[in-house]
């Protein structure tokens, strides 16, 4: 794996748990997330399959949790997950986040 791979994947994880963060119920799904993922803001160009790769591997750390099928899981931040989004927490195969103002 190459360094930027690396850290690509790094910050994919981060977006993910800062958007489910932000969600009024801490929860989305693969297709909206791969969005938010793509877009001019975020700008980490990620498939779905991607997406729900990194979402399997945040279950696996208990970053959150997944309800529905593989085909559409829906992602919910555990209270771990909400502290990792928010450099409350940190974890060594996720981007630490920058200071917010």
């Amino acid at each position: 794996m190459t360094d930027y791979a690396d850290t690509l994947r790094r910050h994919r994880r981060l977006a993910i748990l800062q958007f489910l963060e932000a969600s009024a119920t801490y929860t989305s799904n693969v297709s909206i997330l791969t969005d938010v993922l793509n877009s001019d803001q975020i700008g980490i160009d990620t498939s779905r399959d991607q997406t729900a790769t990194e979402l399997s591997w945040l279950a696996e750390q208990g970053l959150v949790t997944l309800a529905g099928s593989s085909e559409f899981w829906v992602p919910t931040a555990t209270a771990r997950g909400v502290d990792v989004a928010l450099g409350r927490a940190t974890h060594p195969a996720i981007q630490r986040p920058g200071p917010r103002r």
